[in-house]
């Protein structure tokens, strides 16, 4: 619900019913009856006055062979010809290892924004939104494109 309150608020189409938003399924997603308290922390939040230049916008790109597909659920202009990826979230921001395995999600988020915008990737900063602690995390060291070459060569084939 409150990924579908953003795209009204931000003037975009809906492109997906509630239960396909990216984030539906997190575990520790916000239950509907809490859409007014997070809507009013969004509002309190850096993000709150900005526009976005695009939402929701999906991707597909290929790193090692795989086509790694997403949606971005927001991505802003910032000084300098530079982006922001932002990715919001309902849930509480993950730590260590957690957090780890979450960026490379805004890697790939970042590197696919990158080649969409025809920009080079360090043009490109990708965050998460933690809505309800009002939280933004912008990792400094998000994998490029070889990094994520190399996660995804370090699977095993039959679990790609």
């Amino acid at each position: 619900a409150f990924h579908t309150w953003l795209e009204e608020r931000f003037g975009a189409p809906r492109l997906l019913d509630v239960d396909e938003l990216p984030g539906a399924a997190d575990d520790d997603a916000a239950p509907d009856g809490e859409l007014v308290e997070l809507q009013e922390r969004f509002l309190a939040s850096e993000w709150a006055d900005r526009v976005p230049v695009e939402v929701e916008v999906p991707f597909a790109t290929v790193l090692a062979g795989v086509v790694v597909r997403g949606r971005m659920d927001a991505v802003f202009t910032a000084p300098g010809g530079r982006y922001d990826v932002v990715d919001w979230k309902t849930g509480r921001p993950p730590d260590g290892p957690a957090a780890e395995a979450a960026a490379v999600q805004l890697a790939a988020y970042r590197l696919a924004w990158a080649e969409l915008a025809g920009v080079p990737v360090d043009r490109v900063r990708a965050a998460f939104h933690y809505v309800r602690s009002g939280v933004t995390v912008r990792p400094a060291d998000l994998l490029d494109a070889e990094g994520l070459a190399a996660l995804i060569t370090g699977i095993p084939e039959r679990l790609r």
